[in-house]
């Protein structure tokens, strides 16, 4: 049986209420730090609708919603007809040619639910958002306030949220991480020391943090995440661990692992999107052709990737020709990234560089502190300085 707390009732009880509403708005927003149990919430609500509803769960990347998925079907909360994806496969349809390739996307004229929510909201971008309204279909949005919000536009969806959750789940506080995750969202600070086998915060300047990183990147798959602040620390990580894993070449191999640093709706791929190289080859003085396994997915990305984006300091912004904005992609390597590049995202083993922008604030700091421990799911290694 599952006790719920004083506020995840209240919560539940606000829930229920604005969607029996006839008169209820057409959004109402919940937010809840990591540990405050949101989906067991969601899985509870789901449970008490009419069976006869259909729902859609949806989340901005593909990672989140196989976890939703997962935290879902544990609970047993939904009915055949729901949906659970991501909000591109609930709102857009490939446009296919003669040849039967995908040339493009376009929105659905209808969606068939009852009811949208929407997990992971602090992802979803002003044009989504107006898309997902402009079917006038009732819509949760479920994410975590204490996180940084969207790195472009004013537009966040997660700033005031509607209902909060703000206890700690007992089970969860016995969790370092979710430990570490309070003390950066509440005083902006984690100390020095061992907190378990696998997390622990440790110095730069300390021999044995060196053998241990050189441990950790010698081993790294796709379950790991290198997160650092700046870019200048990004190129230097990604060059190091590509040197650890034998990547003597300057240029992107087969097995790299990339980044994409753009959103290209067409094909399907996003801003902080991650993959694997399959194939690579010169198309010519400028471009790649290649293919990359995205991750999470069974897809396999193919097109045309710009050569000069690799291993520069920022993305290439084609302001001297917007004409080469729409021959290709732009990706990066993607061993480390930087914190807001990794929003979305989670991983088993997380190295987290502490790094301090000049001009940010404290407040600024924290949620940058807290969103980068909240990615680590049973590993965690901060380095300070």
């Amino acid at each position: 049986m599952i006790h719920l707390s004083k506020d995840q009732k209240s919560a539940l009880k606000i829930l229920l209420q604005w969607h029996k509403s006839k008169k209820k708005t057409i959004y109402t927003t919940l937010g809840g730090y990591a540990g405050t149990g949101k989906t067991t919430l969601l899985s509870i609500f789901r449970k008490k609708l009419n069976k006869k509803i259909k729902v859609a769960f949806c989340t901005f990347t593909g990672k989140a919603s196989l976890v939703l998925s997962e935290k879902l079907n544990e609970y047993n909360s939904t009915q055949k007809k729901d949906f659970i994806g991501t909000i591109h496969s609930l709102i857009y349809s490939p446009i296919i040619n003669d040849k039967k390739e995908i040339v493009g996307w376009e929105k659905k004229i209808k969606i068939n639910y009852d009811l949208i929510i929407i997990d992971e909201a602090s992802m979803v971008n002003e044009e989504i958002w107006a898309d997902l309204c402009s079917y006038k279909i009732p819509i949760i949005a479920v994410g975590d306030h204490g996180q940084l919000p969207p790195i472009h536009g004013s537009f966040n969806l997660m700033e005031s949220p509607d209902i909060l959750l703000e206890k700690i789940h007992r089970q969860a506080q016995q969790n370092p991480i979710i430990d570490l995750s309070i003390k950066a969202r509440e005083i902006g600070s984690i100390q020095y020391q061992k907190y378990s086998v696998n997390i622990a915060k440790l110095s730069k300047s300390d021999t044995d943090t060196k053998e241990k990183l050189d441990e950790i990147f010698s081993s790294f798959d796709r379950d790991t995440l290198v997160l650092c602040g700046l870019n200048y620390t990004r190129v230097k990580l990604n060059r190091y661990i590509r040197s650890l894993l034998g990547f003597f070449q300057p240029t992107p191999q087969v097995g790299d692992r990339v980044i994409c640093l753009r959103n290209n709706h067409i094909e399907n791929i996003y801003n902080g999107t991650l993959g694997t190289i399959e194939s690579i080859e010169s198309d010519n003085e400028d471009w790649y052709y290649a293919e990359i396994s995205i991750d999470n997915t069974s897809r396999i990305y193919s097109g045309l990737i710009y050569k000069k984006q690799f291993d520069q300091y920022s993305p290439q912004n084609f302001t001297t020709d917007r004409r080469l904005t729409l021959k290709g992609d732009l990706f990066d390597f993607g061993y480390a990234i930087t914190v807001h590049k990794a929003q979305g995202s989670q991983a088993r083993r997380v190295v987290l560089f502490e790094e301090r922008f000049s001009k940010m604030t404290n407040e600024m700091w924290r949620r940058w502190l807290y969103t980068a421990v909240t990615r680590a799911q049973e590993e965690l290694f901060i380095i300070g300085k």
